[in-house]
């Protein structure tokens, strides 16, 4: 798939969300790169909500990873790797195996030294700031 750009508002997410969520069911990894603030973990709390999520949904960013569960059962696996510096700490947590696991989702933040084990079934997604309220979501996935 090319990669292709929504430009949006927080008032647009739940128009962007659906469409997001409809990737998710063939790409059921999905990274997000951004900077500080752009928007990274509330389109992934988005996500998870339209999913059915009842959980209060934090940033992973003191422990790499959260865990949430939809009322059919599907897991969602939310990544902060922000604090880690190579592939090897990702595998040797044992995060790497929590990817393409059935019945799941992995929503990845800080994605970049993780990309090695992300060749296939994955959707990247970048946001960056348009103005002060709006952004550009880029997103490119790969079968």
């Amino acid at each position: 798939m090319n990669k292709k750009s929504i430009s949006y508002t927080l008032d647009d997410l739940p128009e962007i969300v659906p469409f997001l969520y409809q990737l998710l069911g063939k790409y059921p990894v999905m990274t997000l790169v951004g900077s500080l603030g752009a928007g990274k973990t509330t389109l992934a709390q988005a996500l998870m909500r339209h999913a059915g999520v009842q959980d209060v949904i934090q940033s992973p960013t003191f422990t790499y990873v959260s865990i949430y569960t939809t009322p059919s059962g599907w897991r969602f696996y939310h990544f902060d790797l922000y604090r880690l510096t190579n592939v090897r700490e990702f595998i040797d947590a044992g995060f790497n195996e929590f990817l393409f696991e059935p019945m799941s989702y992995a929503l990845i933040e800080w994605p970049e030294i993780a990309m090695p084990l992300l060749k296939k079934g994955v959707c990247h997604v970048s946001i960056e700031y348009a103005t002060e309220d709006s952004r550009i979501l880029h997103y490119e996935c790969i079968d």
